[in-house]
């Protein structure tokens, strides 16, 4: 058995002990546990002491990191070797938010003065729209913009605009990711095609979604103003000639690198709507709060770095305890899509069952992700977290001070956060509630007494930002890429291509040329009659 298989057989061994136990018990047992499994990393605090492991436990989770190879891995990462096998490219998005002067390099060759080239043209051109310099095509400055992707190209976007949007932003920024026209209909309703500028990030500009939106979207600004409205017309894209061809000017084509991922893009130009809405300022000090999370994962040792104590709290729950769910309840409403942000970022990255050199990976790997804000969330799905026949683990996230509104109703919020993760963690026995009733028939006791029990040991993780501002937002997300990371060594898996995205897109090629009356297929007997009942 080499290190790792054992590493693996001892996680397996510690688990079992925690199934007989109480996480609530350990507080007792570890008087320490609060401070050691607590840190501070990039301005966020991650409270780790109500997941179910055991200080002793975490030394096994870091062995088995060690075993794993972690260490190194993270130095190829840094070094742009190549980690995403299958494709032959590196995972380099800690170079697109690295501070100028930095000395990235993508299998050997230099990349950090190309981005900043890039980084340096979404500054000029954020400034001069939010100037008015810039202008639409009848002289009126751009008051909105219409951001059309799908994917990373969407999904990390649209929640950093969520995040941090000002209450009465100067420029409104919407989006459109469906290809179900209504999404767009209902984005371009109210809009004033004079002052609406289309960006359409899509990495080969050949996406079925995103250019079937651009071409409605840009029928829509020459019905009114003519084709010189393709002067509103912007895009992100690794393929600038197609772009160009498609009529966006070519100073308004901003590139990016096939060492960027989707759904770690939005640092890259992709976030260019975000530059513009938000101001440039704004973003800079959102790449800067990520590079100040890359530096600590880079630089901090494993037992107090903050990504690895992370994802190894997911996998001790994941593997050793046999848990395929988790829950993720932001206790701000600005970070209500994080969620969704995180189905993507962790479920396309770690959904794998495979190795990174074709073998069938010999245990679980990616959970199922799902979620909403709190308060809302205490109001759907907690009733299965608190009494349900799983044991779903949660990550909970709270902002000690809100940026608008009541400061009595933050409180509020923060004593929901706080309550809700003691309640799910102690539960509340039979013998107590019994108590309660205590005076009423005995039927109804016996009744109403199990219904009312809580069993708890419903472990918890809890990460409080300071302020929901550039910098944490940058320092949040950054967190739960490296912790996707070290859950993909882990593994042994890929967590930088997906593939599994691919069938679904190809064959859809092929049932919407049937639908559009060309010859049918060969397809399973469901299929094609669902072709023909769908055909208009």
């Amino acid at each position: 058995m080499n290190d790792r298989d054992a590493a693996w057989t001892a996680l397996s061994k510690a688990a079992s002990a925690a199934g007989d136990r109480r996480i609530a018990g350990l507080f007792d047992a570890e008087p320490d546990r609060v401070a050691r499994l607590g840190l501070t990393a990039a301005g966020l605090e991650i409270d780790l002491s109500k997941q179910p492991w055991s200080l002793a436990d975490l030394d096994v989770m870091l062995d088995l990191a060690r075993a794993s190879g972690v260490e190194a891995a993270r130095t190829r990462l840094f070094g742009g070797e190549v980690v995403n096998a299958s494709e032959g490219r590196p995972a380099l998005h800690m170079a697109l938010r690295a501070p100028d002067g930095s000395d990235f390099h993508a299998n050997g060759q230099p990349i950090s003065r190309e981005v900043e080239t890039v980084r340096n043209a979404m500054r000029a051109f954020a400034d001069v729209v939010r100037a008015g310099v810039r202008r639409g095509c009848t002289g009126k400055p751009f008051r909105s913009i219409v951001h059309i992707g799908i994917g990373g190209s969407d999904l990390g976007p649209r929640f950093v605009w969520e995040a941090l949007k000002p209450l009465a932003p100067q420029i409104e920024l919407r989006f459109a990711a469906n290809v179900d026209p209504a999404e767009l209909a209902q984005v371009l309703t109210g809009l004033d095609p004079a002052e609406t500028m289309v960006v359409t990030v899509s990495k080969t500009f050949t996406t079925l979604e995103t250019l079937t939106n651009a071409e409605a979207a840009r029928a829509w600004l020459r019905a009114s103003l003519g084709t010189a409205s393709d002067s509103h017309l912007v895009a992100v894209s690794a393929a600038p000639d197609k772009a160009q061809a498609f009529g966006v000017p070519a100073d308004q084509v901003f590139g990016f690198w096939d060492w960027v991922g989707g759904r770690y893009s939005i640092w890259s130009s992709v976030g260019l709507s975000c530059a513009v809405a938000l101001g440039y300022d704004v973003f800079a000090r959102f790449l800067a709060g990520a590079a100040a999370m890359d530096e600590h994962f880079r630089t901090a040792p494993l037992e107090a770095n903050a990504p690895v104590r992370l994802a190894l709290a997911h996998v001790f729950n994941r593997n050793g305890l046999g848990r395929p769910l988790r829950a993720v309840v932001p206790y701000a409403q600005r970070l209500r899509l994080f969620a969704a942000f995180l189905q993507q970022l962790e479920m396309e990255s770690n959904g794998k069952r495979v190795t990174a050199d074709g073998q069938p990976v010999p245990r679980p790997t990616a959970a199922s992700v799902f979620g909403d804000a709190g308060t809302n969330g205490q109001h759907a799905f907690f009733q299965l977290l608190h009494q349900g026949t799983d044991i779903i683990p949660l990550d909970i996230l709270a902002v000690r001070t809100g940026s608008e509104g009541d400061p009595a109703a933050q409180t509020k919020l923060l004593a929901n956060a706080i309550a809700q993760a003691e309640a799910l963690m102690v539960g509340r026995s039979e013998a107590d509630v019994r108590a309660e009733l205590a005076g009423r028939p005995a039927a109804e006791v016996d009744a109403l007494a199990p219904q009312r029990t809580f069993p708890g040991d419903r472990p918890s993780s809890f990460i409080v930002l300071e302020r929901l501002d550039g910098e944490r937002l940058g320092a949040l997300i950054a967190l739960y890429e490296h912790k996707v990371f070290v859950e993909g060594v882990l593994w042994g898996i890929n967590s930088y291509d997906q593939w599994g995205v691919e069938l679904g897109k190809s064959l859809a090629t092929r049932v919407l040329a049937e639908l559009e009356g060309g010859p049918a297929g060969a397809h399973d007997p469901s299929t094609a009659a669902l072709i023909r009942r769908l055909t208009p």
